[in-house]
């Protein structure tokens, strides 16, 4: 289904590994009020402070970070809410001043195992966390005394903040506070502005994969009619955002794979009221392939400011070698030109297939901060040996291995 392959540009960002830094001593922003947002009723009390400051500082890459989007997590994750997961609670740090909203820190709390993990509100769903912060001179002192804040007033044991974008707000910080990388990887876009219409942009691509995908495109014709559909909310997009996620599903077990986060019906449901946006529009945008009649693949992506985030592009098994999901991609990015979308981002990690369209890459990382003893053993002996050890051995088993223990986990 790739195209071929082309040279990348370098991430933006080369961190060093397993990094611990002595944090300085911080300016202290003394006209700035601090709040630890723990219930449902004052977070839904936030919402036209946190949409006022996202519309002015909020980032095209923080889509995940939106009031709407996390609102919409909340529904389905957030464990005071029906079906949600006993014990998430949120953590949500706020900075005011002069009573004017400067900061948030969206975080959520989970106790398993003897072990209080924070991490970031909108996982497993939310493909980026950070930090949002007003475009002030002082933003980092800002940052600075809001973490020390939360670690203050906070009952946590290890902070585990995943897929931090290089050039995040929070990214520069996380040296600052002792926090170390646990793990890398890297996001691949697609910088449309680069070019003014998708014929132009076309033309970076080699001759024998525009011709591989006209190709593809006439067997497709051949089978029959080809329809694609683009949806901006709506009860059809609610429909094909649960069939993509069923077909990601099975996608996932045809290859012996395991996925917890899609598994769960949450994400299901989530994706069905996110894609419908009957209430708290998330922007979000299901394109379809339909060849005679069948859905043969599906994209589920979420607009911000211009940005394009692809959450999920899958095809289904029995159009694997007709390169649907090609055919897919190559029609989104010609609707980008039409809907002025100035980067297409494809999201971590940096599989193979995404590699082959895109322009260049960015940096991602989990960043890790144990606060007492125990989230310290958990962090250093969990996180930085045994996770990933386990990892790397199912990854290294021959796919009809994997395909024996998915099954047996799911009986």
């Amino acid at each position: 289904m790739s195209t071929q392959a082309r040279s990348i540009a370098p991430s933006l960002v080369t961190l060093p590994k397993w990094t611990i830094t002595t944090r300085a001593t911080p300016k202290t922003a003394s006209d700035v009020a601090y709040a630890l947002i723990t219930t449902r009723p004052d977070f839904d009390a936030l919402e036209d402070d946190w949409n006022a400051l996202f519309a002015r500082a909020g980032r095209p890459t923080q889509v995940f970070q939106s009031f709407n989007w996390n609102w919409h997590w909340a529904n389905h994750y957030l464990g005071t809410s029906p079906g949600g997961i006993a014990g998430l609670e949120l953590a949500i740090v706020t900075a005011r001043r002069n009573g004017e909203l400067i900061a948030v820190w969206p975080l959520v709390s989970e106790r398993q195992r003897g072990i209080t993990q924070v991490f970031w509100m909108g996982d497993p769903v939310s493909q980026y966390g950070d930090v949002i912060v007003d475009d002030i001179p002082d933003a980092l002192d800002v940052l600075r005394d809001g973490w020390s804040y939360f670690a203050s007033h906070a009952k946590a044991d290890v902070v585990r903040l995943r897929r931090v974008r290089a050039e995040a707000a929070v990214a520069s910080l996380m040296p600052m506070i002792g926090a170390y990388v646990a793990d890398r990887l890297i996001a691949p876009y697609l910088d449309l502005a680069s070019a003014p219409n998708f014929a132009k942009y076309e033309e970076r691509y080699s001759g024998h994969a525009r011709r591989n995908r006209r190709r593809l495109l006439r067997r497709l014709q051949d089978r029959g009619d080809v329809v694609f559909e683009r949806h901006h909310g709506g009860p059809r997009a609610r429909e094909l955002a649960i069939k993509a996620l069923e077909m990601k599903a099975e996608w996932l077990k045809h290859r012996g794979l395991i996925s917890h986060a899609i598994s769960d019906q949450r994400m299901s449901r989530f994706f069905a009221d996110a894609a419908e946006g009957i209430d708290r529009s998330t922007n979000c945008i299901v394109t379809a392939l339909i060849s005679n009649g069948e859905t043969a693949a599906l994209e589920v992506c979420f607009e911000c400011k211009g940005r394009l985030a692809m959450h999920v592009i899958v095809y289904q098994l029995k159009f694997e070698k007709s390169g649907a999901g090609v055919i897919l991609m190559e029609n989104s990015l010609r609707e980008g030109y039409t809907e002025n979308i100035a980067v297409y981002d494809m999201l971590a990690p940096g599989d193979s297939y995404k590699l082959d369209w895109a322009d260049a890459t960015t940096d991602v990382c989990d960043w890790v901060k144990p606060l007492s003893l125990a989230g310290y053993a958990y962090a250093r002996l969990y996180l930085g040996f045994v996770r990933p050890k386990i990892k790397a051995g199912l990854a290294a088993m021959p796919q009809s291995w994997r395909k024996v223990i998915t099954r047996a986990a799911a009986h």
